[in-house]
C-alpha cells in the first residue's frame, strides 16, 4: 500500500524522526535512542516514511543509515507555498490598516 506523504507527517512521531535525519543519516537504533518507545515502534515509523518516499536507506557496511529525501520535501513545500501566499495577502491587508488607523490618529 503507497502511503499519502501527508498522512506520514501528520504524525508527531513521523516529524520528530524528519526533523532528526534532516542533518545527518541515522541508524534505526540511533534514531531509536531520542525516543521513549520501542525500536519496533520507531521501525515501523521509518518503514512508513520509506514507503512514502520521504526517508531514504542506504547500506554501509552492516548498518543501514536513513536519510531525508529533499525531492519530496520540496512536494510539501509547494503546497505549503499557496498557504503563504493567502497569509502574506492578509498581513499585508493589515498593515495597511494598521497604518491607516495610526495616521488617523495623528
Amino acid at each position: 500500500m503507497r502511503r499519502d506523504i501527508f498522512q506520514a507527517i501528520a504524525d508527531p512521531t513521523r516529524r520528530a524522526i524528519i526533523t532528526l535525519i534532516a542533518l545527518q543519516a541515522m541508524t534505526p537504533n540511533a534514531i531509536a535512542d531520542n525516543f521513549q518507545t520501542t525500536r519496533q515502534s520507531v521501525s515501523k515509523h521509518l518503514r512508513i516514511l520509506t514507503e512514502c518516499e520521504l526517508v531514504k536507506q542506504e547500506q554501509h557496511g552492516r548498518e543501514i543509515y536513513y536519510s531525508l529525501e529533499i525531492e519530496k520535501m520540496k512536494e510539501i513545500d509547494k503546497w505549503l507555498d499557496q498557504f503563504r501566499q493567502i497569509w502574506k495577502t492578509k498581513f499585508n491587508q493589515l498593515d495597511n490598516v494598521l497604518s491607516t488607523l495610526k495616521k488617523q490618529k495623528k
